[in-house]
């Protein structure tokens, strides 16, 4: 069946070259309106998969040199619960070994899937559809296993090795990195819009900004495995990004789909909690981009038929946000109080939880999970009041998504609709968002510190899948969700651009939860289809704004027998 997008006449975005001289907030709001699902008509997309212009997965850049990056050895012991301890890690230098390893736990391949004869990769980020429309960068000072010069660098996954796109003078890379301690980096992302169109259609901007919060997650987790830390550096425009990783070179993109700027953020390794120098120098950052650059990018369909100009749209108008940088955390929970005490034990090494990830493809309906894994998983979505509890540190903003919880099979506590809010002083504004008629109770055996309120008990499973466009999966977790975010205040906040960075913080909030439920032996999956009024309606929001930006379930996985695993890098090296 054709999907088809009734958008409401005053939330209509037309395509002409008039409607760019819109507000950007009001294409953020048209455009959200027009790609919501409902239950009687979905967003526009083909409907259906035209696999003759499947884009290929993976990005290279033709004629750019490959440095190979040595496979990291397996067997690391490092516990997955140390992530967590501040300063617990003594932080690695800066090397081929430890790049390497930084990007086989952050965007590597970990594991090909085969099924009568036909193969496909999974990756360490995961991503809508497996799609990947992520694509990652490194900015790296003169390594003598890498390269004698700084450069910038597309990390090709399949080969496990980074191209070099450019190289420039050392003096360039200092300034660039002044402000910034010893043995720093930066990592960048990118969106390539039409692996998610091909797909979803006009609803895959939406997917494509899940995808980078997810990415920039597994950065976040993957630093903290080698005694690293991730800063997002805020204050760098959309236009920067694209010098800095090359994306405006139109000459290297001829032909090819291009790649849109998304973030740019600082990897370090000392003790650093220092505002200065989260932006960097407009002059260098042209100065770099004006270096010689290498390769051409690959083509990733022969042709793409349908187009979906509304995406365009909405990436032009969210181009930059307006951000402010280190906000108050004082009132926060601290450690003791979110998980009642410091949790220094684990079932599993930071190595099995982060390349063993995978996205359940159906729950068993019948695996329950203990209270005090569920408010472990709950208080490890919950910034602590120093601000600089992980992964959270790598955000300057306080949290602006929460969580609307259907609780299905969780040992010991009732069944039903509860509430997590993320910013403890945002409970009485959800409160007044919400249903008259919530209980808002604390649970006895909940750690007093955590935000997490039984909203109304009931048996939700149906409801739960019918919200999640039909998936009976939302209903056979433990429990599942919706991401409800600080919708309007955002964008007035913020502006228009902070629509991205609802979305990253989705998927961040996305990847804890892979990650803990691996941790927890059991699985997670993120819902992007789901019908986003009807879920306003489950929680009696009325308002537009808060808006649900993401859906996910936790439970006992269901394995499909018939597929077989193989290693994501054969006979000890890359592809």
């Amino acid at each position: 069946m054709v999907m088809e997008a009734n958008t409401p006449p005053e939330f209509t975005l037309k395509t002409d070259r008039d409607d760019l001289d819109l507000p950007s907030e009001q294409v953020v709001v048209a455009y959200h309106e027009r790609t919501k699902h409902h239950y009687h008509r979905y967003a526009a997309s083909l409907g259906y998969l035209d696999w003759a212009k499947q884009p290929d997965p993976f990005r290279r850049y033709d004629g750019a040199p490959l440095v190979r990056l040595p496979l990291p050895e397996e067997g690391r012991e490092l516990p997955f619960w140390q992530l967590y301890v501040p300063n617990n890690a003594v932080p690695a230098p800066l090397s081929a070994d430890s790049i390497s390893l930084f990007l086989r736990y952050a965007l590597s391949l970990t594991a090909w899937k085969q099924f009568e004869g036909t193969t496909w990769p999974l990756r360490a980020n995961p991503s809508s559809g497996n799609l990947h429309p992520t694509e990652g960068y490194v900015l790296l000072p003169s390594m003598d296993a890498i390269h004698d010069r700084p450069g910038v660098y597309h990390y090709a996954s399949k080969a496990h090795g980074l191209e070099l796109r450019a190289d420039f003078d050392p003096s360039v890379w200092a300034a660039l990195t002044a402000a910034f301690p010893e043995g720093s980096f930066l990592v960048g992302l990118s969106s390539i819009f039409w692996r998610e169109a091909w797909k979803y259609g006009e609803r895959a901007f939406r997917y494509c900004q899940h995808d980078v919060g997810h990415a920039l997650g597994t950065m976040r987790f993957a630093a903290a495995a080698i005694g690293w830390k991730i800063r997002l550096l805020d204050r760098v425009d959309s236009a920067a990004v694209a010098q800095l990783l090359g994306l405006d070179h139109v000459a290297d993109h001829t032909g090819a789909e291009r790649e849109h700027p998304e973030l740019v953020a600082l990897v370090f390794r000392e003790k650093w909690a220092s505002d200065r120098g989260l932006c960097l120098s407009k002059e260098l950052v042209t100065q770099m981009a004006n270096s010689q650059w290498y390769g051409t990018a690959n083509v990733l369909s022969p042709e793409h038929g349908v187009d979906w100009p509304v995406i365009d749209q909405v990436a032009a108008a969210t181009k930059n946000s307006r951000i402010a940088a280190d906000e108050e955390f004082s009132r926060f929970p601290s450690e003791e109080e979110l998980f009642g005490a410091p949790v220094r034990s684990g079932a599993f090494t930071a190595e099995k939880v982060i390349l063993g990830r995978r996205s359940a493809v159906s729950m068993d309906g019948a695996t329950a999970i203990p209270a005090a894994t569920f408010f472990r998983m709950m208080a490890r979505l919950v910034p602590t009041r120093d601000g600089r509890s992980m992964p959270w540190d790598a955000l300057p903003w306080r949290p602006r998504i929460h969580l609307g919880l259907f609780v299905h099979r969780v040992n010991n506590l009732p069944t039903g609709l509860y509430v997590l809010a993320r910013d403890p002083e945002k409970v009485e504004t959800l409160r007044q968002a919400m249903r008259p008629e919530f209980l808002w109770q604390r649970l006895p055996s909940c750690p007093h510190g955590l935000p997490l309120f039984l909203l109304k008990e009931g048996d939700y499973r149906t409801l739960a899948a019918s919200v999640s466009c039909g998936q009976d999966i939302a209903g056979d977790g433990a429990f599942s969700l919706g991401m409800i975010a600080e919708y309007m205040d955002s964008l007035v906040v913020y502006g228009a651009g902070f629509y991205r960075n609802l979305f990253w913080e989705a998927g961040l909030v996305g990847q804890v939860l892979y990650l803990e439920a691996e941790e927890a032996g059991i699985r997670a999956t993120g819902i992007g289809c789901y019908f986003d009024d009807p879920v306003h309606e489950v929680f009696g929001i009325s308002s537009r704004d808060w808006q649900s930006f993401y859906h996910f379930t936790v439970g006992g996985p269901v394995e499909d027998g018939r597929l077989t695993t193989l290693p994501a890098y054969s006979l000890g090296e890359a592809g």
